[in-house]
C-alpha cells in the first residue's frame, strides 16, 4: 500500500473473503476475474453455501440473544451440531463432523418468506432466474440460484472456518498486513494466517435488537417465552388463536403481522412509529386492512396484567405473544481488536468509506453494508470496485478525503442506524456511481482479463427500466400478494399490469406537451 498526499495505492497479493454467502462469493468472482492475485480464500462458519440463506426451521435459541437486547458485541455465533441428514431447503451440507453431525448456524429465514423484490431486479449479472421461479421467490428458489451462481468457486471457500479475530500484523502501520485467526468446527483446532486484505462480507442479521422499554424486562421475567424477535419467527401457525402484537414497521413488521393476521385473534395489534411503507405490499390496501390495527409505539410495559401502555395512552392487556421485528445491530465480533473501533452502539460501521473502505486501513473492506437496497447489484458494484483496487488499477483519496466524506453522511443522515441507509433513488444511484469508478480503469487486454473489454468482470449499471421497476415494485408487491396462491404463477411484472413500454410513451407525451406548453410561453 502506498500513500501520497493525493491519493492512496492499495495492491494486495492474497486476500481473505469473511463469509461464502451472497456477497462473499460475488467478491470471489470479481477477484478471479482481475487474474491479479496469488491467493482468494471464502472462509464460512457454515457447512454449505447461501450463507443465511440456509433454512434453519428448528432452531429457535442462541445465547446472543437477550430482552431487552441493546448490546452489538455478543461475540460470536455458536453452532448447533445437527445430523447429517437433517438438510435444509433440501440441499446438502459440504462437510460432515464427528458422529456424522455438522455445524449449523441459526439463520433468518420463515417457512412462508418470499422476496420484497422481484427477480429481474436482484439478478446477478451472467445469470438468470430459473424461467418457472415466480416473480418474487421463495427462500429455497434464492438459495438454489445463490448456490448455481457460486459453483465456480466453490474451490476457494473453507466450510466449518469460523473466524475469530482479525488484526493488523502491525497495530502502528497503517500499510500493514492483517492477522486472520480462525477455528476449525469440525477438529476445534485454530490456525493464523496472514493476508494482505480482507474483505468482510458476513452480512449484518445476526445480533438482533430489542429497544429498552421500560419494563420490558420484568414482562418477560414474569411471562417467559411470550416476546421474541423475528430472527426467530418461522410459521404463523404457532400464534393460533392467540392476542398477538408486532413491533416494527419495516419488511419483516409487514410481512409477519400480516401472515399472523391470519392465525391469531383478531385484530393483531401493529406497533408502528410511522406508517409503514410496506403496509399495502403485505396485507391489503386502501385502508381496508380488517385482520391488523395499526396502534402506537409502545411506552411501557406491565407485567402484572401481561401488557401494555401505547404513547397515546391505549391500553391491551392479556397479551398472548409480542414480536419484535425491530431489525438488527451491525456486530463484528471477530474485529474489535481493530482500531480506531469499528463499532461503537451498533448502529453502523464507523470509518468506512463509501460504505465499504475502512478509510484509516483500506486493505480492509465491508460488502452489502447498506440497508433499504436491491442487495445482489449493490455488492456486485461495491466488489467491482474493491477488485480494481486491490489489484492496484484503482486508486483511493486521501484520509482526509475519506473522513470528509463520512462527515458529509453524518450531516445529511445522523450518526446513528440511518448512516447506511440508500433509499430510492439513493440505492440505484449509487450502484450506479460505484459501477462508473469501476469501469474507469484503463483496459487491461494484454493481462488476459476475463471480460472483451479487459477490465475485468462487468458491474451492473442500472437504466431507465430499473429505476422504473424500483420505484413501483411496492405496488407491484401489492398486486403479486393479492393474487394469493395465484401469484406463484406470475413470471413477470407485465402480467400484474405494469408495462415499461407503455410507461415509456406515456411519459415521452407528457415531455412533448410540456415542450409545448414552454414554446407557446416563450
Amino acid at each position: 500500500m502506498a500513500f501520497d498526499s493525493d491519493r492512496i495505492s492499495v495492491r494486495a497479493r492474497t486476500i481473505a473473503i469473511v463469509g461464502a454467502g451472497p456477497s462473499g462469493v460475488i467478491a470471489a468472482k470479481y477477484l478471479r476475474a482481475e487474474k491479479a492475485f496469488d491467493k482468494i480464500v471464502l472462509l464460512e462458519q457454515r457447512s454449505r453455501p447461501g450463507g443465511i440463506w440456509n433454512y434453519t426451521g428448528d432452531q429457535r435459541d442462541e445465547d446472543i440473544f437477550s430482552i431487552p437486547q441493546t448490546d452489538p458485541n455478543k461475540g460470536l455465533q455458536k453452532p448447533e451440531w445437527r445430523p447429517k441428514d437433517a438438510t435444509t431447503n433440501g440441499g446438502q451440507s459440504k462437510i460432515n463432523g464427528a458422529n456424522g453431525t455438522t455445524p449449523s448456524f441459526l439463520a433468518p429465514m420463515y417457512e412462508q418468506l418470499e422476496t420484497n423484490i422481484p427477480r429481474s431486479l436482484m439478478r446477478f449479472q451472467g445469470l438468470d432466474w430459473p424461467q418457472d421461479s415466480q416473480l418474487f421467490p421463495k427462500h429455497e428458489t434464492v438459495l438454489k440460484y445463490i448456490e448455481d451462481y457460486s459453483a465456480d468457486v466453490q474451490h476457494l471457500v473453507q466450510y466449518c472456518t469460523q473466524v475469530t479475530n482479525i488484526t493488523p500484523v502491525d497495530a502502528n502501520s497503517p500499510t500493514s498486513p492483517w492477522t486472520v485467526t480462525t477455528t476449525n468446527l469440525l477438529t476445534n483446532s485454530s490456525t493464523t494466517s496472514t493476508f494482505d486484505a480482507v474483505i468482510v462480507a458476513n452480512g449484518h442479521f445476526i445480533v438482533p435488537y430489542v429497544p429498552p422499554i421500560p419494563g420490558v424486562q420484568a414482562w418477560n421475567a414474569a411471562h417467559p417465552g411470550r416476546i421474541t424477535h423475528s430472527k426467530y419467527y418461522r410459521s404463523a401457525a404457532e400464534f393460533s388463536g392467540k392476542k398477538v402484537v408486532v413491533v416494527g414497521n419495516s419488511a419483516s413488521g409487514a410481512d409477519l403481522s400480516n401472515q399472523i393476521s391470519e392465525q391469531c385473534t383478531l385484530p393483531l395489534l401493529w406497533s408502528t412509529r410511522s406508517a409503514s411503507l410496506f403496509s399495502t405490499t403485505h396485507g391489503a390496501a386502501g385502508g381496508q386492512d380488517t385482520k391488523r390495527r395499526e396502534v402506537a409505539p409502545i411506552a411501557a410495559f406491565l407485567p402484572e396484567t401481561r401488557g401494555v401502555v401505547f404513547e397515546d395512552g391505549q391500553e391491551e392487556h392479556d397479551i398472548d405473544f409480542l414480536v419484535f421485528a425491530t431489525g438488527y445491530f451491525y456486530s463484528l465480533p471477530f474485529l474489535q481488536d481493530v482500531k480506531p473501533a469499528l463499532i461503537t452502539d451498533g448502529g453502523r460501521v464507523n470509518h468506512t468509506y463509501r460504505h465499504v473502505f475502512f478509510a484509516p486501513r483500506p486493505s480492509l473492506s465491508f460488502l452489502a453494508l447498506p440497508q433499504r437496497v436491491i442487495p445482489f447489484p449493490v455488492a456486485e458494484a461495491q466488489a467491482a470496485v474493491v477488485a480494481r483496487v486491490y489489484a492496484g488499477r484503482l486508486s483511493l483519496p486521501c484520509l482526509a478525503e475519506m473522513e470528509e466524506w463520512e462527515r458529509g453522511v453524518v450531516e445529511d443522515m445522523g450518526t446513528g442506524r440511518n448512516f447506511h441507509l440508500l433509499n430510492f433513488p439513493k440505492d440505484g444511484v449509487y450502484i450506479n456511481e460505484m459501477s462508473t469508478w469501476a469501469l474507469s480503469v484503463a483496459e487491461r487486454k494484454a493481462a488476459g482479463l476475463e471480460e472483451e473489454e479487459g477490465v475485468g468482470k462487468n458491474p451492473p449499471m442500472w437504466g431507465a427500466w430499473e429505476f422504473w421497476c424500483r420505484e413501483n415494485f411496492p405496488a407491484i408487491r401489492q398486486a403479486f400478494g393479492k393474487l394469493g396462491r395465484g401469484r406463484e404463477k406470475v413470471r413477470d411484472v407485465k402480467e400484474l399490469g405494469f408495462n415499461f413500454e407503455e410507461y415509456k410513451r406515456e411519459k415521452e407525451r407528457q415531455e412533448m406537451e410540456t415542450k409545448e406548453r414552454e414554446k407557446k410561453i416563450i
